[in-house]
């Protein structure tokens, strides 16, 4: 019994000892105690309003709660602290949920990390920061995710195009920075872009620079073809491309004084043959595309510490939106990337689960079932209360789509209804003209009529 005592110990310290360290986590899960915690800015005086809701629909009521925009048109600066650390040495994992219910057309839905000595209450848009993170929509144009990384002072965009989600479903945005000097960005949990920091941004000098004291020998032939000096230019190919049309006649009331000389119009030559051009040979003297030597760039210094950041302290939000309704919530800063992806799939899943189309696949099968009675497993070893728990969000969005579908068949039996009040009132300004049509009389004698009935159509000639 020791013995097993003995090594289940190590177990728990070895487990203990790879757990990861979580930096900073906001789920909203007190109420508005979150306030107490989050500082606006008052750098300007319209800043746009935060409220706490779940939105129009959601699988907990308050487990997913989070921050909303509230107000149209506006700029919005909001920020937390946290104990200030340094990412030296070790990975750092940027997390958190967005969810567009309003169907954004122009306006962030990105994160900043600052340095630990930002003053909260001052935050705008020229703020320095470490890192800015997430989507942004503006129209049909701009859908694509910002990673955005500060260097030396300078910020500095990711060379990559990467497109962000556009609907108005909930989804689970990531960024992984590690030692190594690599990349990743992840959407709902799923890799959509990785990299080289150095590769996919500006932030060094390239390696190679062009040679600045090579230039191009003035013999060198870069033409793969030439005309063939042999080649020479038929005696009968000069012809004029147009000539005057030989089936043209004057015509007989042509008045010379009056009309002055008479030219016949001029017509294509059909035996016209365009430019001549010599035929085309392989360049004997044919050297190849010359190519500029380059050399090391003595501008360039490697650098192993792009990816560090000594003082991290400050989660904020700093952005414009046009239509505002955004939620924000589930946001993780942490080292260890499976602590992200399993807190991920425990808050971004378990909501996503209970929205329309959603593709997200059911938690990994379990080992045993860990349900609480009345609760039981199923064939996944999930409980049924996690799936049902989702119902609610889908029925709810299920009666908002109903609703409107209402509202719009409502408009248009209203819209059919003034179509035909309009119609009636045309058809009953035709039946007044012709009663006074009637009243005139037809002008025409029998006669006429006649005559014009006795006229064959173009079909019957």
């Amino acid at each position: 019994e020791m013995r097993v005592s003995a090594v289940l110990l190590v177990l728990f310290a070895g487990s203990l000892a790879v757990q990861g360290t979580v930096y900073f986590k906001e789920q909203f899960l007190d109420g508005e105690a979150w306030k107490s915690r989050w500082t606006e800015s008052k750098h300007k005086s319209d800043y746009g309003e935060w409220k706490l809701t779940a939105g129009k629909f959601y699988g907990d009521a308050e487990k997913d709660q989070g921050l909303q925009t509230s107000q149209d048109a506006r700029f919005y600066a909001l920020s937390s602290r946290f104990e200030p650390f340094s990412n030296e040495g070790k990975t750092l994992v940027v997390q958190f949920t967005v969810k567009h219910e309003q169907k954004i057309d122009c306006g962030g839905g990105y994160i900043k990390l600052f340095p630990t000595d930002l003053e909260q209450a001052d935050v705008h848009g020229d703020s320095q920061y470490y890192i800015m993170f997430g989507p942004d929509i503006c129209g049909y144009s701009t859908k694509k995710v910002h990673v955005i990384l500060n260097y030396k002072g300078k910020n500095h965009l990711i060379k990559k195009e990467i497109k962000c989600k556009d609907d108005e479903l909930t989804h689970l945005y990531t960024l992984i920075l590690r030692p190594d000097q690599t990349y990743e960005v992840k959407i709902d949990n799923e890799k959509v872009e990785s990299g080289t920091l150095e590769e996919d941004w500006d932030f060094l000098p390239p390696k190679k620079i062009k040679d600045p004291e090579a230039k191009k020998p003035e013999d060198w032939d870069d033409r793969a073809k030439i005309d063939d000096p042999e080649d020479t230019k038929p005696e009968d190919w000069d012809k004029p491309e147009n000539i005057p049309d030989p089936d043209a006649k004057k015509p007989d009331d042509w008045d010379e004084d009056m009309d002055g000389e008479w030219e016949p119009p001029m017509i294509p030559n059909p035996e016209y043959k365009g430019e001549w051009k010599p035929k085309q040979i392989d360049n004997p003297s044919y050297k190849g595309v010359w190519v500029h030597p380059e050399i090391d760039n003595p501008e360039y210094t490697a650098d192993s510490t792009i990816y560090k950041y000594d003082n991290i302290g400050v989660l904020g939000l700093d952005l414009w939106q046009v239509k505002s309704g955004t939620i924000f919530d589930n946001f993780l800063i942490t080292d260890d990337e499976k602590l992200a992806a399993d807190f991920g799939a425990e808050t971004w899943g378990a909501t996503k689960v209970g929205e329309p189309d959603s593709s997200l696949a059911l938690p990994p099968r379990a080992n045993v079932c860990a349900c609480v009675p009345p609760h039981e497993c199923d064939t996944m070893g999930v409980c049924f209360s996690w799936g049902k728990k989702q119902e609610p969000e889908k029925k709810m969005k299920e009666e908002q789509e109903e609703q409107k579908r209402k509202e719009e068949e409502e408009k248009s039996k209203e819209q059919e209804a003034e179509d035909g009040a309009e119609h009636e009132e045309e058809d009953e300004e035709e039946e007044d003209e012709e009663e006074e049509d009637e009243e005139a009389g037809d002008t025409r004698s029998p006669e006429e009529g006649e005559e014009d009935e006795a006229v064959p159509t173009k079909d019957e000639l």
